[in-house]
């Protein structure tokens, strides 16, 4: 990955001035959630352990500081509902309960995806690909329970992850094998059914590359023009330093919100670490051998980048700014540097940097640069 090479110098510095007067003051430090609250909800990503309450450090931060929640895997299909008939609702109704509490906007993460879904799903008990009908069964009976279950409390589900490869085409997986592109229309049919007052989106990621956006377009137009409801459209921000360019995020916020859907930033984070090749994705099997080379920062990060990435969170919330009348939400995918899966992904057991928040809970440069943004577009 490049990374800019210009000096930035004097804007950390500035940071650095705004961190040290805020933290010698009392209660005066800035709060996300405030600080956009005209402009959308600022959400992020809890993990096993902040939802059964054993890092009450990391949930009080969460509770100051956002106001939208999104269980990072334990909604997903392998952790709900790992076996035919047996599911596992306890870390799921923590979630909600939690959110409840604090009076979160709370996210369902995802009803039907390729990925972390069991393979008994796809299988008959002899390891038979089962029958279309059965298949279909098996998702209707999933998702009217699982929605149904948090019927009226949870405010909007990722209905369908990660469906369009970069180029446009549908991904390969069980649910399009077996039962064809007509899965993705019958997920939204039945999640409506479960909760006809939730929020339904559909979430991916490279939602600004211009194959996967004409297909998402037509998706959605399909979708609409069948009266099936859908409410908005996840842009997923596994970003980096170099990619992707600001203008084809803006074009591709404009594009979507031209469909009359909400527009939402979700999974973001900001990564600085290396990767082998030209990969921007987040497909989470792909996967890259750990070397040293590839885990330069160990040992801390330098303020020089720092900077660079206060400086690259600040154009992308410009943006965001700028489009808060199409854009509903901004979620980060963590609530703090240690908790982020960028650590173990594709490079497992690597130290990153990617979030508002260090692995002590303290506000980092990026944070107060996006804080800033706020007042600029004011």
């Amino acid at each position: 990955m490049k990374i800019p090479i210009e000096s930035r110098k004097s804007s950390y510095l500035a940071v650095c001035f705004m961190i040290f007067s805020l933290h010698c003051g009392q209660n005066t430090q800035p709060t996300l959630k405030n600080t956009f609250k005209d402009f959308f909800y600022i959400g992020t990503a809890l993990n096993y352990n902040q939802i059964m309450g054993n890092e009450k450090p990391s949930t009080d931060l969460v509770c100051r500081q956002f106001n939208s929640i999104t269980a990072e895997n334990v909604q997903k299909w392998e952790h709900i509902h790992p076996a035919p008939g047996r599911y596992n609702f306890a870390p799921g109704d923590s979630f909600v309960a939690f959110g409840e509490r604090i009076n979160m906007f709370i996210i369902g993460h995802t009803l039907v995806w390729k990925n972390q879904t069991p393979a008994w799903v796809f299988e008959d008990t002899r390891g038979n690909k089962v029958p279309r009908d059965t298949l279909l069964q098996r998702m209707r009976e999933h998702i009217l329970t699982v929605v149904g279950r948090y019927k009226g409390r949870v405010h909007g589900w990722d209905v369908i992850n990660e469906a369009v490869e970069d180029d446009g085409s549908l991904k390969d997986s069980g649910w399009l094998e077996i039962i064809g592109e007509a899965y993705i229309e019958r997920a939204f049919e039945w999640a409506h059914e479960a909760d006809p007052e939730a929020q339904l989106y559909y979430n991916d990621y490279n939602m600004w590359k211009t194959g996967k956006r004409e297909s998402v377009i037509q998706l959605v137009k399909n979708l609409q023009g069948k009266n099936i409801r859908i409410d908005g459209i996840g842009m997923q921000g596994h970003w980096g330093l170099d990619y992707p360019p600001l203008d084809q995020v803006e074009s591709a916020i404009e594009a979507y919100a031209a469909l009359g859907t909400k527009v939402m930033i979700t999974e973001m984070e900001m990564d600085m670490l290396p990767i082998p090749g030209d990969y921007t994705g987040a497909d989470i099997t792909f996967r890259v051998e750990r070397r040293k080379e590839l885990d330069p920062y160990r040992d801390g990060l330098p303020d020089s980048l720092q900077a660079v990435i206060a400086d690259r969170y600040a154009a992308f919330f410009k943006l965001f700014c700028k489009h808060r009348d199409k854009i509903s939400r901004i979620t980060l995918w963590g609530v703090h540097d240690g908790q982020s899966w960028r650590n173990n992904w594709p490079v497992p057991g690597r130290t990153a940097y990617p979030l508002l928040f260090d692995r002590k809970l303290h506000p980092n440069a990026a944070f107060y640069s996006v804080i800033k943004t706020a007042a600029e577009a004011k």
